[in-house]
């Protein structure tokens, strides 16, 4: 494994970040607790979650399976940088939320927060991510309770998902004026088929320090070998989401093609591919991937090792071009 600092801070993290969203919904407990042995016996240190994965009547569960995992000893909690987030209606899909229990007040990250410490049974988070952006919390009070939960130990640094690029400038500009050290992080969607984070959310990143942590590296499993996988009988189990719509436009489709067809000539799987793009980009600390049986994990793997040529990679970039940078990409 390879391993770089988180953004602008000492920490000391993997290429790769076990994403763990499927646990609890796709893989029971003990199949959790057996990808993350694997993931931690090849040195992947980072594990991400968030409050409300599990989903539906059970959010929260993913943390108590990631929390039975770290009980069960062995050096387990000491070994991994744990990120969790904190902003979801933690009330069963459909139900209202109880005022001041969601989003981003000083009151529910603090409620929010001795929650998820419960069900993961550990008494610090080293990395506390803000789900989505709360428009009506003002940044001085967001950071006034992650000030306050540093210095309580629980927390160990703050970071952003789902952030814009001005965001990412208030957001630190505000810590900056309080003395606080502000996001280490940014977690976006970001993968070839979805560049758009190129325009300012990378660079706003960039320019403040802040790891990118991209999410979806696969975009739903389109750029895992959907069309093969789709003439073999399987793509309706390896896509989703927006994933699975896309794969009725018949210009993606192309685009699709064309895509496994440069990687069949080098003999290349796409979704190793796909991962392997990400670790060349710049800021990019390192893609979440999230497995959901070994052999998944396993060809995550491979891809921190893989090298693509500067050729492979020009012919990546003219199928899937990005954006261009900001304002140039939507001024003229």
């Amino acid at each position: 494994m390879e391993y770089t600092q988180l953004g602008r801070t000492g920490l000391k993290v993997s290429r790769l970040v076990l994403g763990t969203m499927n646990f609890g919904p796709q893989t029971d407990e003990t199949g959790s607790h057996a990808l993350m042995d694997a993931a931690l016996d090849a040195g992947v240190n980072v594990f991400d979650t968030a409050n409300a994965y599990g989903w539906g009547e059970n959010k929260g569960r993913t943390e108590e399976i990631i929390g039975s995992w770290f009980a069960r000893g062995g050096g387990r909690r000491d070994q991994v940088v744990l990120a969790t987030k904190v902003y979801a209606n933690m009330a069963p899909d459909g139900a209202p939320a109880w005022p001041n229990h969601d989003k981003l007040s000083a009151v529910n990250i603090r409620r929010a927060v001795d929650a998820s410490l419960r069900r993961l049974r550990t008494d610090h988070i080293d990395l506390y991510q803000f789900h989505h952006v709360d428009r009506a919390t003002p940044w001085d009070e967001i950071w006034q309770a992650i000030d306050v939960l540093v210095q309580q130990g629980k927390i160990l640094y703050a970071g952003s998902s789902n952030h814009a690029g001005w965001h990412l400038a208030q957001a630190n500009e505000t810590a900056r004026r309080r003395g606080s050290l502000g996001l280490v992080s940014e977690q976006c969607l970001y993968n070839l088929a979805e560049r758009r984070a190129e325009m300012e959310v990378i660079p706003a990143a960039e320019s403040y320090g802040l790891g990118v942590i991209p999410w979806s590296p696969l975009h739903g499993g389109l750029l895992g070998g959907a069309l093969r996988k789709e003439r073999e009988g399987g793509a309706a189990r390896t896509t989703s989401g927006r994933a699975a719509d896309a794969l009725a436009d018949p210009v993606v489709r192309a685009q699709l093609q064309r895509y496994e067809d440069l990687l069949a000539e080098h003999g290349l799987e796409p979704g190793e591919v796909a991962l392997a793009w990400l670790l060349t980009r710049p800021g990019v600390t390192g893609p979440i991937v999230g497995p959901r049986t070994p052999d998944h994990l396993a060809s995550a793997l491979r891809a921190v090792a893989l090298e693509l040529p500067d050729g492979l990679l020009t012919a990546l970039d003219e199928i899937f071009p990005g954006p261009g940078p900001a304002p140039e990409a939507f001024a003229w």
